[in-house]
């Protein structure tokens, strides 16, 4: 009887092992040779479960991306509680998060030249920015956001923090320490809760 193959088993443990090899050594460690030794494949067979390495990243994107979805609890959150919630749960702040962060680096590396990460991450940031101008609008609503500062600006602002911590992080961790982070978001809600 022909043994069954768990594709998606199989996707997934590619996966873990592009993530390893990005986490430990970057973009140029995960080469299509290095992912299909890892992984225990022959370099060819890896086209069967992903056409390209770029199918490869992204899919280790999404990885990352689902998890600090896991990381956000914001069931039955509004306004400002959740503007907070999501703020703080996506930033570097714990070594799994910091690990993520490096996906993320090595997929915006990517994306510089290939439409299709781009468009990807394009998609991922016009998400992001939508709940939290859902969640500004709700905090002006409950009438917590108080400050003049144009939700336009105050989405740029969190999304610059973010970026910005994440790279940070990485190739400069004295500078953007946990406790650094944390400060800086305090500053900005504490903003947003005062008239300006």
């Amino acid at each position: 009887m022909p043994k069954i193959i768990d594709h998606d088993e199989r996707r997934s443990h590619i996966v873990d092992v592009t993530w390893d090899l990005i986490t430990q050594g970057g973009i140029e460690a995960a080469t299509m040779r290095e992912i299909a030794a890892a992984a225990g494949f022959a370099n060819g067979a890896l086209k069967l479960y992903f056409p390209s390495k770029e199918d490869i990243i992204e899919a280790t994107y999404e990885r990352a991306l689902g998890m600090m979805r896991e990381y956000v609890e914001l069931d039955e959150l509004r306004g400002l509680t959740a503007l907070r919630e999501l703020c703080v749960s996506s930033m570097p702040i714990d070594a799994d998060r910091i690990a993520a962060g490096r996906v993320l680096l090595t997929f915006w590396q990517l994306s510089l030249t290939t439409q299709k990460l781009q468009d990807k991450y394009l998609e991922h940031i016009r998400e992001w920015r939508g709940l939290l101008h859902r969640y500004l609008a709700e905090g002006r609503e409950d009438g917590d956001i108080v400050t003049s500062t144009p939700d336009e600006q105050l989405v740029d602002e969190v999304v610059l923090i973010n970026a910005g911590a994440n790279v940070m992080s990485l190739v400069a961790g004295e500078f953007s320490t946990i406790a650094l982070q944390r400060q800086h978001l305090e500053s900005f809600f504490e903003r947003l809760t005062r008239p300006s």
